[in-house]
């Protein structure tokens, strides 16, 4: 049997489902371009062989875990490392097992989606996963794991990917995008410069990560000026490396444009200690903008990824780390706090900025609109929480009537989880070309225009926009 349904997605109505599935067929091959995600370049440069079924679909997935979590499944039980070392489960086999009850919580999900497409497109299951199949899945993804052809760089090759951007913060030492370009191998790996903790005034040891910064660069970190320098010569390495963009994880979307006696006090403040929270968003702010004016000289794209609560639990995050599945959209605005940015750069076409959201409301109201006005602004694909058919559906229904297509940068996968990367491109191929054939249907597309803008969709606009 198929875990699949081969129309999955497509309208429901025949003629529609006609149309979608031709549009579909014409770009279910295209290569894939990956441009932002948290990939392990190690897996790449090493070409060593994913562990263990539990250890490439439950460990490293907070999708997955978090839906485990909150029906009540201790993370320990999971496999998820503790903070102090203290014992979690280790058998990777029992880890399955319990996913393998639990696989039912995922009905009507997009994870469910992604994970059966990667069980039988990737793997070649043809049977679902449950309690009295764990064992079964368990043996033969493991089987397939110890083959070469299910290394890292060789499924790479199937999936069909042509570029796949990491992401690493400013202090990294990229060894592992290092070792990639030695090697030889062709893959197309880069790198993306993230310089949150070293910008971010509330990272716990933010001086001592501008100290290493300074280290690494020779410049002289507590000044305003060495510290902006840092900054560019940290991104010209990235570069070296393949980066295109740089992404910033900031708590709200709020840019400032200081003079630069007003940046110099703001930093001093921040270097000093004795800053309020507001202060700390201000000089987050105005590092957005310098950013946005580095890349006028170094090309690289901007991302702005605003509007998470991260780490809401208080004691996963004592006892688990950072990024455990606990982040939770806030309410963000983008009208007031992107207009520094976009007062000093916005009209700019040599610029790109990429601006993502986690929260809906403001599609219509608020980014659409922007990104429909000012030449350097994009809008990123629905994101985390809404990188779904409902969500992509969503996004082209609040957004194409005032941006249009072509203000929107396609689709990227923005994942941690390497097998669920051919599985999320074809949800969105899918989804959009849903959403094309309904334009067709309702008289205000063109099939050529439709043909067009599904190959945009799927490979196109990403491959223009982080310039891969």
């Amino acid at each position: 049997m198929s875990l699949t349904d081969p129309d999955r997605l497509f309208p429901v109505e025949a003629s529609l489902r006609t149309l979608a599935r031709e549009l579909y067929d014409s770009v279910a091959g295209l290569p894939i371009i990956s441009p932002h995600g948290h990939c392990d370049p190690r897996w790449f440069a090493e070409n060593d062989r994913f562990p263990d079924p539990a250890r490439l679909f439950v460990v490293p997935d907070h999708y997955v875990f978090r839906m485990l979590v909150s029906q009540g499944v201790p993370m320990a039980d999971l496999g998820i490392a503790r903070q102090d070392g203290g014992p979690v489960e280790d058998d990777p086999r029992r880890i399955w097992r319990r996913f393998a009850e639990n696989f039912y919580l995922f009905r009507g999900t997009p994870s469910a989606l992604w994970l059966n497409h990667s069980f039988e497109h990737v793997f070649g299951l043809d049977t679902p996963l449950n309690a009295a199949t764990a064992d079964l899945c368990y043996d033969h993804i493991d089987a397939c794991l110890a083959q070469p052809g299910f290394r890292p760089r060789a499924l790479f090759d199937r999936f069909g990917i042509e570029a796949l951007a990491t992401t690493e913060g400013a202090l990294d030492d990229l060894r592992w995008h290092r070792m990639i370009r030695d090697s030889g191998w062709p893959g197309r790996v880069v790198t993306t410069y993230r310089p949150d903790t070293v910008v971010d005034p509330e990272t716990p040891g933010f001086r001592d990560n501008l100290r290493t910064l300074g280290e690494m660069t020779g410049e002289d970190t507590e000044s305003w000026d060495g510290y902006l320098a840092a900054h560019r010569k940290r991104r010209a390495v990235f570069k070296t490396f393949g980066a295109t963009a740089s992404d910033h994880g900031h708590a709200t979307a709020r840019t400032a444009n200081l003079a630069t006696s007003e940046a110099e006090a703001l930093f001093r403040r921040v270097l000093s200690g004795a800053f309020t929270p507001d202060e700390a968003d201000a000089f987050r702010g105005q590092m957005l903008t310098e950013m946005a004016k580095m890349s006028l000289d170094d090309g690289l794209v901007l991302q702005i990824h605003p509007g998470s609560h991260r780490n809401h639990s208080a004691s996963v995050l004592r006892d688990f780390g950072r990024d455990k599945g606990f982040d939770i959209p806030i309410r963000t605005d983008y009208v007031g706090a992107l207009k520094p940015l976009l007062d000093a750069v916005g009209l700019n076409p040599d610029l790109t900025i990429i601006v993502f959201t986690l929260d809906e409301t403001v599609y219509g109201r608020e980014l659409a609109p922007l990104a429909g006005a000012y030449p350097a602004l994009k809008l990123g694909p629905p994101w985390w929480f809404f990188d779904s058919y409902e969500g992509i559906r969503r996004f082209r229904e609040t957004t194409t009537e005032t941006c249009g297509f072509y203000n929107t940068v396609g689709f990227n996968d923005d994942t941690r989880a390497f097998c669920s990367i051919p599985a999320r491109h074809d949800v969105a191929r899918r989804a959009d070309c849903a959403y094309l054939a309904n334009l067709v249907g309702t008289g205000r597309l063109g099939r050529d225009e439709a043909v067009e803008l599904a190959h945009d969709l799927s490979y196109g606009l990403a491959k223009a926009a982080y310039r891969l």
